[in-house]
């Protein structure tokens, strides 16, 4: 019952994610042209022109995505394991969690762009761009809710959830870090070879660092803020500095 629970659990979430980016990573290479030639787009409009109505298609996408994490929440009820709490995703310990995780955003934020960088530069990565939203309102407001959606998503699942079904289902400290290492890196594909590298050496880091403290919280912090900065950053500087590709 838990290799199905967690199969199913992967199968609506970051599993299919990390097979769509697999088939969009071979897109990618096969194309004619170099990688830095083409763009991996995220937070784009879903309805161009249309401000309300892409707000609530950026809402929908938003909320619809964080479904894993509820159904998550509610299996670790059903176990008796006192649901989120049980992995440390609860707002019992905030300054700690946010200060640890301010930490690691810096840390890891500041060594990804430059692998980023690098990895372009060498023709084994896409142009990331971050976010292409028209200049409304919202815009800010929905990077910041996608930022926080996005590390919920993959911090609950990949980390909290994954490596707890593992370790109950026999499997070696070692095996489950590399498997949550390579799920993560596995759904940055489409990013190209960085993407991978870069996302499978920050699930080691994650992983050693919530076994060091036993939460969530602290890495979900980091995510958030990792994200944030990259995703409302690139709105603020887009176009107005030379070392920070377009697309």
């Amino acid at each position: 019952m838990l290799i199905a629970e967690t199969l199913l659990v992967l199968a609506v979430s970051l599993g299919a994610s990390a097979l769509s980016a697999l088939i969009s990573f071979v897109g990618s290479v096969t194309r004619p042209g170099g990688l830095k030639d083409q763009a991996a787009n995220l937070n784009t409009s879903a309805a161009p022109g249309r401000p309300w109505l892409d707000l609530a298609w950026q809402l929908f996408d938003i909320a619809s995505a964080l479904v894993p994490v509820a159904l998550v929440a509610y299996f670790l009820l059903r176990d008796g394991a006192g649901g989120l709490r049980a992995i440390g995703f609860d707002l019992s310990r905030p300054r700690f969690d946010l200060s640890r995780g301010a930490l690691v955003a810096a840390a890891i934020g500041g060594s990804g762009l430059l692998l980023y960088l690098g990895a372009r530069a060498a023709g084994a990565n896409l142009t990331v761009v971050p976010e292409s939203l028209p200049d409304v309102w919202w815009k800010i407001p929905v990077l910041v809710l996608s930022a926080v959606q996005n590390a919920a998503l993959e911090e609950v699942v990949v980390l909290g959830y994954l490596l707890l079904r593992l370790r109950q289902l026999g499997w070696t400290p070692a095996a489950a870090l590399a498997a949550s290492a390579l799920l993560r890196g596995s759904y940055h594909l489409y990013q190209g070879f960085g993407g991978f590298v870069g996302n499978a050496v920050m699930g080691v880091v994650f992983v050693l660092l919530y076994r060091r403290w036993g939460r969530v919280g602290p890495l979900f912090a980091a995510h958030a803020l990792i994200d944030i900065v990259a995703f409302v950053g690139y709105a603020a500087l887009a176009g107005k500095v030379g070392w920070l590709p377009t697309g």
